[in-house]
């Protein structure tokens, strides 16, 4: 247990198996489509990140590692099963390998940018061993839409855990 005035990690940065990303930031991109990662999460993605499509037309995030271990992962699946070839094609294809700058910008491609449909104000959200990056209008619709069943998941997602 931790002392008054001890200094604690935070907990985005205390896990052993990588970070856990948490929170939501609104961030702008300008009009190179460059996007500041939020403050917090510049220091795990200084030596790179994949951005990627994700589910819900919004881009998933990952720091290197967790790319490294998703694609582990996929090489180990049957080949043979047509939802692997399929997801697997669409993961690795939009995939874009970037490095921050030194303000802590990334470049979206512009793929990914009509993809997610980013214009200019976007949410950036974390999950868990990922962010989440969506404009903000959909990520507010999404929200609207997810909260009620959010309450009514928790049995059934983590059983006995909430």
């Amino acid at each position: 247990m931790e002392g008054l005035g001890s200094k604690r990690q935070p907990f985005h940065m205390a896990r052993e198996v990588g970070p856990v990303f948490l929170g939501t930031h609104q961030p702008r991109l300008d009009e190179k489509g460059r996007l500041f990662l939020p403050a917090k999460y510049r220091e795990e993605l200084a030596e790179g990140l994949v951005i990627t499509k994700g589910q819900e037309r919004c881009l998933y995030v990952f720091p290197v590692e967790e790319f490294q271990r998703i694609t582990d992962a996929l090489r180990t699946a049957p080949v043979t099963a047509k939802a692997v070839r399929d997801y697997s094609r669409v993961f690795f294809a939009s995939a874009s390998d970037e490095t921050p700058d030194k303000q802590g910008r990334i470049t979206i491609p512009q793929s990914l940018r009509e993809y997610a449909g980013l214009r200019r104000d976007c949410v950036v959200i974390g999950a868990n061993t990922r962010l989440e990056i969506w404009d903000a209008t959909a990520w507010e619709t999404y929200l609207a839409d997810q909260e009620q069943a959010f309450s009514e998941l928790s049995e059934e997602v983590l059983p006995g855990v909430l």
